[in-house]
């Protein structure tokens, strides 16, 4: 029993087609787009010379567009995700990068292996498919701990800002200028919406129900209570710095103490996948004498079974809720 060479084909295909959809993108929007770019996306937009209406409504646009199409089927699964990672690409534009990259997919099988038509059409319209929603995903992710990141920094700029005298809302603006994507470009759409007359609680509300975050929810209630009852907004801002800071620190402190379980969680998933591959390749023939009775192919099904169980099993152990 060999390893056909053609399951490594298909890994080979697969990572390409992730690949080339980050490739598009940053072709399509420019390095800007990325999220370590220094300067943010909406100053080099204006930089660019797009009037500041402009520029908010295409930024206020790719906010909100994802969770409009929740209705489309099958995107439903992707529109929260790409929210979060605020996708410049529209929901029809990343259904298109799906056929595109399904077709390139089939196009890479076909021509690296031999397998029938429907199982390369199958597979390709797979590969398609869960190719955006891992680049999604990835994104997603690693915008949300960049914003938790920025955030109180973001937050002591804007206490400094007060204290020598300027009003939230200009605060807010030197936030957008400084801070770097993926915060500023945020805050540069709400220190703009409010400049066009939005109430600025409502708007970091908004943004903190959008990217379903906790410390921007607290921000945005701290704001909302100083518009209503007043009080000194530099020194309620200097004190949920340090919340949110401390909070931050538990975070990465409970990181760092279930990593050892989370990695061993990851092994235990990992290697009997790697022990059969390694018993495969260093003894082709060691199931020979047993692959043709009765019991082989259920065996097989249960032993399957029993590792989709564990990857489950070890992720509900490991996941540590704070």
């Amino acid at each position: 029993m060999s390893i056909n060479p053609e399951l490594i084909v298909y890994g080979l295909i697969f990572i390409g087609v992730i690949l080339l959809v980050e490739g598009i993108y940053l072709t399509v929007f420019g390095k800007s787009i990325s999220l370590n770019s220094r300067v943010n996306r909406r100053l080099e937009m204006l930089e660019k010379g797009a009037g500041r209406e402009q520029v908010l409504e295409q930024l206020r646009k790719e906010m909100t567009q994802h969770m409009k199409s929740k209705s489309i089927p099958l995107y439903s699964l992707l529109a929260e995700k790409a929210q979060k990672a605020n996708i410049a690409f529209s929901p029809a534009q990343l259904i298109l990068m799906m056929a595109v990259l399904s077709v390139v997919a089939f196009v890479g099988l076909t021509m690296g292996t031999g397998a029938s038509v429907a199982i390369r059409a199958g597979l390709s319209v797979v590969m398609g498919i869960a190719g955006i929603y891992i680049w999604v995903n990835g994104k997603a992710k690693k915008r949300m701990s960049m914003l938790e990141e920025q955030l109180p920094d973001a937050v002591e700029l804007m206490v400094r800002s007060l204290r020598v005298g300027h009003p939230f809302t200009s605060a807010l603006g030197i936030v957008a200028q400084e801070v770097p994507d993926p915060l500023g470009t945020e805050m540069g759409a709400i220190s703009d919406e409010s400049a066009y007359g939005r109430d600025v609680g409502e708007a970091l509300k908004a943004m903190a129900e959008r990217m379903d975050m906790q410390d921007m929810r607290f921000l945005a209630v701290a704001v909302t209570i100083q518009q209503t009852s007043g009080g000194n907004l530099a020194e309620i801002l200097d004190g949920l710095a340090k919340v949110i800071r401390s909070r931050f620190k538990l975070f990465r402190r409970v990181k760092a103490i279930t990593a050892e379980a989370k990695w061993s969680g990851m092994f235990l998933s990992v290697f009997p996948l790697a022990a059969l591959v390694a018993i495969n390749v260093i003894q082709p023939n060691y199931y020979d004498d047993v692959m043709e009775t009765s019991v082989f192919i259920p065996a097989c099904l249960v032993v399957a079974g029993f590792l989709v169980a564990n990857v489950f099993v070890m992720r509900s152990l490991v996941d540590i809720k704070v």
